[in-house]
């Protein structure tokens, strides 16, 4: 298992890392973006992002454990597997690692924006669909692509909350490092590790 994960950092930090560099290619148009304007931003990104990790999340469960054929799967042990995978990992891409970085950087303005407590009545259901998704008609291929920039850009509008001022060259070397980490270990770990934790190996 632990092969299969360094194979598996190895063979996305290269998309990840162009993923991060679109984030910090668009931190300085946004920046100066009003708390409120950039609060709804980062709500439309993260429900995305959540949508697509559950689909992604609960589709290798379901390819890997039960084929294309619906009933060999224990739909309850899909609906953990896919809200665990997405719910969890997702808050601590866009939510808890920016924070971090944020609190290094003593940004004025830090909040920490849990979207399954503070927005519940949005995020959660998504996350079902998500599941009910992969359900029906999993799929694993485009949405991983569109999982590594939704989350990048979620992150980067939790921290353009935070900023306040005017960044300089340091902060934004501080945060492409987050940016990256906070979605190639996540990332990686919810659509391809997590899942086939539960999986018994042929």
């Amino acid at each position: 298992m632990f092969q299969e994960i360094t194979r598996e950092l190895k063979e996305h930090a290269p998309f990840t890392i162009i993923g991060a560099i679109t984030g910090i290619v668009i931190m300085p148009l946004f920046y100066k973006l009003p708390f409120h304007a950039a609060y709804n931003v980062f709500y439309v990104f993260h429900p995305i992002h959540v949508v697509l990790s559950a689909l992604v999340t609960a589709s290798m469960y379901q390819l890997h454990k039960c084929g294309t054929i619906r009933g060999k799967c224990n739909l309850g042990l899909l609906l953990v597997i896919g809200y665990v995978g997405a719910i969890g990992i997702a808050t601590l891409s866009d939510s808890l690692i920016p924070y971090l970085g944020e609190a290094l950087l003593d940004m004025p303005k830090r909040q920490l924006h849990l979207g399954f407590i503070e927005k519940w009545w949005l995020i959660n259901p998504l996350a079902i669909g998500g599941i009910a998704i992969a359900y029906f008609r999993p799929n694993t291929k485009f949405p991983h692509a569109g999982h590594v920039f939704l989350s990048t850009w979620a992150s980067v509008f939790h921290i353009v909350m935070a900023t306040g001022t005017g960044l300089n060259w340091f902060s934004y070397l501080i945060i492409l490092l987050f940016l990256f980490v906070a979605v190639w270990i996540p990332c990686c770990i919810s659509d391809i590790v997590f899942p086939l934790l539960f999986v018994k190996r042929r």
